[in-house]
């Protein structure tokens, strides 16, 4: 990987202030942005002594692990474990690079969890004594799950009998039941907006005395009198509180009518960590008033915010986005460089193809429910906010908007440490309205496989419970790229087929391979939907009408410059699992498919263009004929992973911020 340097804070500090103008204009100031690191302490000590973890001296001589078990990581869009070993390449990689600012925007625990909090800040403060990082979070929806502390915990960590362990906090519900085969401690308690805020007050949560400015919306000081001292006093977190209520914003904003009406915290802010360099921290958690709810607050008082985001902002935190717009146009005013950040999207992340895979797969699928809408990307590119990272989604996007007013808003989606591909973005500042934006991949991650002789026994004792069993070939992975190649082909198969894809869709994926999808697509026949079966497909294949359609996607193929047989080479879970990849990944994910595949792709594209037949298309699916099921389904498909390689560039490109405007470039122009 390449190294790019820049000065540190520190060292910027120690200058005479003259000096340090020069030094900080002459830079190029580089933040990395660390999204969804879902933070597990593999190693974690249970300071009440309830768990001891397990012990393997072949991989990891004196330490014992806490660890979730395999089989639950493979039904999670994230890795619960190997994600420990990820952050410190991912810190480690970022001292190598001599990178300085580091910005986790949420999601950097795992649900909040005391003993896996306690961990993170013991890593946060490591990197930042001993080589002069600075972190910078946002709180996501996994971070606290509710605005308040709950008991909680999770039923399947790795028991010494290489079987689930249930571990909860008191409070819980298997607590309240004394279940004796339950571990009950406080150390897996969810923790709520104060106290994760206190624990790593350092972290931008609060003013530091090296930020050269920092504020909230509930601040009423600006730049030009600003003092440590006075943004101390109006960090206390009694200030920064806010009503919501089950309908909407309460306070000045509140409806007649409004009901059910509680203070929430807010943990937004804006700090100036180098000069002229303004980030904004947005904490875009809505969490609604739940109807009924009585009494003070709680956190069962609450719905949770996974699918709410900015689609809920506008109703429910608008004087956080008020705040927003105004520090946009004060930056603008001051000649500062903004960049904000949240940990949700604020653009469609599926490279334009939301619509599409709402059609194919149904609008409840694919965390649709997590796309901000089109009017609402409008909206906040009114704000005047420029540039926005945003994670939650584990994936690798770029999304640009123009708004109706001709506002441009650029929307980052940076990758996940804990899962596919596992990467971060850091941005070089190369001038005020210019920044270099680069995907840095995690191959090499030390220590990833040290857990595997755990999962090795819990496959043994799955086989021998005879339970359903996960593919152990995924712990003979050399690399954690291929590890989280691994995960994610497994989550495909356990989880997304089965609960994502329409069961006739997935029936005949799973069922055909490259060269059958096509032949039936191009079939005369009247063989409904109904009628399919491996028995039926093995009589088609036998008929005249097949050799007919087989011939005819033979001279296809042959002016597209390929061989048909060689489409059999490949199936339906390789074409989903492919999906998948250039969903998440984006241009991450060409390494891992085969060129001479990208090109079939192309042809089937090109070749199976949705066609449109009123008369069947009124008809219910199972009534449809299986080749225009075929052309329709599969084209549909095609078209979507052609939406997701010809999108905005992801990897490594030039943004103009002032216009929107982004330019790919290849690695031997890193430099």
């Amino acid at each position: 990987m390449k190294t790019v340097f820049f000065c540190s804070v520190l060292a910027l500090l120690a200058l005479p202030a003259q000096a340090m103008q020069k030094a900080q204009t002459e830079a190029q100031v580089q933040i990395a942005f660390l999204p969804d690191v879902h933070f597990h302490d593999v190693y974690a000590e249970f300071n009440d002594g309830s768990y001891k973890g397990l012990t393997d001296n072949n991989y990891h001589p004196g330490k014992a692990a806490t660890i979730r078990t395999m089989g639950a990581q493979l039904q999670s869009t994230r890795l619960f474990n190997e994600n420990y070993f990820a952050l410190h390449a991912a810190l480690d990689d970022l001292v190598r690079r001599n990178v300085k600012l580091v910005v986790l925007p949420g999601d950097f625990s795992d649900d909040g969890q005391s003993v896996h909090t306690r961990g993170l800040k013991r890593i946060l403060q490591h990197y930042s004594q001993h080589y002069g990082l600075r972190f910078l979070l946002t709180l996501g929806n996994h971070d606290p799950v509710k605005p308040y502390a709950q008991p909680a915990g999770k039923a399947d960590f790795l028991g010494a009998d290489a079987r689930p362990l249930a571990i909860f906090s008191p409070g819980s519900e298997p607590c309240e039941n004394k279940d004796k085969t339950v571990i009950c401690t406080e150390e897996v308690k969810e923790l709520g907006y104060s106290e994760l805020m206190t624990e790593l007050a350092d972290f931008g949560f609060f003013p530091q005395p090296h930020y050269l400015y920092w504020e909230t919306p509930y601040s009423d000081y600006s730049t030009n009198n600003y003092s440590y001292h006075q943004a101390m006093a109006q960090a206390d977190l009694s200030r920064r509180q806010f009503e919501i209520c089950q309908q909407g914003a309460g306070g000045a904003y509140k409806k007649p009518g409004d009901s059910h009406c509680y203070p929430i915290p807010d943990a937004s802010y804006l700090v100036e960590p180098v000069k002229d360099l303004w980030l904004l921290a947005i904490d875009a958690n809505v969490y609604k008033p739940k109807a009924g709810s009585k009494g003070p607050a709680t956190a069962a008082t609450f719905e949770a915010s996974g699918n709410a985001g900015y689609n809920a902002m506008f109703d429910y935190k608008p004087a956080v986005l008020a705040w927003a717009k105004q520090v946009a146009a004060r930056a603008k005013a001051q000649g500062k460089t903004l960049i904000s950040f949240s940990h949700y999207p604020m653009i469609e992340f599926y490279q334009g193809q939301a619509q599409p895979i709402a059609s194919l797969l149904g609008e409840k699928h694919g965390q649709l429910s997590r796309s901000p809408r089109q009017q609402i990307s409008h909206q906040l590119a009114d704000l005047g906010i420029q540039l926005h990272i945003g994670g939650h989604m584990h994936l690798n996007n770029t999304a640009v908007v123009r708004s109706d007013s001709g506002n441009s808003l650029v929307n980052i989606q940076a990758p996940s440490l804990a899962a596919y591909v596992p990467a971060y973005k850091l941005l070089t500042l190369t001038s005020p309205t210019q920044v270099k934006v680069q995907t840095i991949v995690l191959d090499d991650v030390p220590g990833f496989q040290q857990l595997f002789g755990h999962y090795k026994k819990e496959w043994q004792q799955l086989k021998q419970d005879n339970k359903a069993l996960w593919d152990l070939n995924i712990l003979q992975a050399k690399t954690y790229r291929e590890y989280a190649n691994g995960h994610l082909r497994e989550l495909t198969r356990l989880r997304f087929l089965p609960k994502d894809w329409p069961d006739e869709l997935r029936e005949m994926l799973l069922a055909l391979n490259a060269e059958q999808m096509l032949i039936l697509s191009l079939l005369d026949s009247t063989a409904t939907l109904s009628q399919f079966s491996p028995a039926l497909l093995q009589q088609l294949s036998q008929s005249a009408e097949w050799q007919l359609a087989r011939q005819k996607a033979q001279n296809l193929a042959l002016a597209a410059g390929l061989k048909l047989e060689n489409l059999a080479q490949w199936t339906g879970f390789d074409l989903v699992l492919d999906f998948y990849r250039l969903q998440n990944a984006g241009q991450l994910a060409l390494p891992d498919i085969p060129a001479q595949r990208l090109k079939e792709y192309s042809f089937f594209t090109a070749t199976l263009q949705p066609v449109e037949k009123p008369a069947q298309k009124s008809l219910p699916w199972t009534q449809w004929t299986l080749p225009y099921y075929c052309q329709h389904q599969f084209g549909a498909l095609f078209q979507i992973i052609n939406g997701f390689l010809t999108g905005q560039p992801n990897a490594d490109f030039i943004l103009n911020m002032q216009t929107g405007d982004i330019t790919a470039f290849n690695e031997s122009q890193a430099h």
